[in-house]
C-alpha cells in the first residue's frame, strides 16, 4: 500500500507558553484516522519526573513513536539530571543518526519551567522566539492566536487555553478536550 493510499493518523495541536515565571503546555485530545475521529480524549501532554526532576512534554504524531521518544528523553534526563537542553540535544542526535529512531514520526515540546524546546526528527532542538511553541496540525493556528494574545493577557494558562480554543475552531483535526500541565 502506498503512503498516498493510507489515510494516516492525523491531528493534534500542542502549545507551550512561557510567561510570568511559568510554562504551560496544553494539548487537545483528538485522534483521527483519515477523516474519522477515532478518539476525542487522548492525553498528549505528560509530566515526566526522572530522578525527581520535573519536565512536561507534549507530543504530536504517532503515539507509539512519541512514547518511544519520551522513554528515550527520560533516560537522557536520568543521565544528565537538571540539564534539559543537553538531554534534548542528545535525544535529537540519536533520533537523527539511529536507523530505528529515524523512522519515528513525531515531534515533541518539552519544558522544565526554565527552558522550552521543540525537538524534531530532523535533529532540531529549537528554542522558540516570543516564548511560544506550537506543533501539530493546528499548531500554526494556536501559535498565531497565542502571539496575538501574549501582550494582552498576563496568565500563561489563559493564553494557552484561548489559543487552543481558536485552533480547535479552525483545524478539523483538533478538538477542545484539553490536557494542561503547568510548571515553574
Amino acid at each position: 500500500m502506498a503512503d498516498s493510499d493510507f489515510p494516516g493518523w492525523h491531528g493534534t495541536t500542542i502549545i507551550g507558553v512561557r510567561k510570568g515565571g511559568r510554562v504551560v503546555v496544553a494539548g487537545d485530545g483528538q485522534v483521527s484516522l483519515g477523516n474519522t475521529v477515532i478518539k476525542g480524549t487522548a492525553r498528549k501532554v505528560r509530566r515526566l519526573s526522572p530522578g525527581g526532576y520535573d519536565v512536561v512534554a507534549g507530543f504530536a504524531g504517532s503515539t507509539a513513536d512519541a512514547f518511544t521518544l519520551l522513554e528515550r528523553l527520560e533516560a537522557k534526563l536520568e543521565m544528565t539530571p537538571g540539564q534539559l537542553a543537553r538531554a534534548s540535544v542528545e535525544l535529537a542526535k540519536d533520533w537523527r543518526t539511529d536507523k530505528y529512531l529515524q523512522k519515528l514520526e513525531a515531534m515533541l515540546i518539552v519544558t522544565d519551567g526554565k527552558d522550552l524546546f521543540v525537538i524534531t526528527g530532523a535533529g532540531d532542538v529549537l528554542e522558540p522566539e516570543h516564548n511560544i511553541a506550537a506543533i501539530g496540525s493546528g499548531g500554526n493556528y494556536a501559535l498565531a492566536a497565542a502571539r496575538g494574545l501574549y501582550d494582552y493577557e498576563e496568565d500563561a494558562e489563559k493564553i494557552a487555553r484561548n489559543a487552543m480554543a481558536i485552533a480547535s475552531d479552525i483545524c478539523v483535526f483538533t478538538n477542545g478536550n484539553l490536557t494542561v500541565e503547568t510548571i515553574g
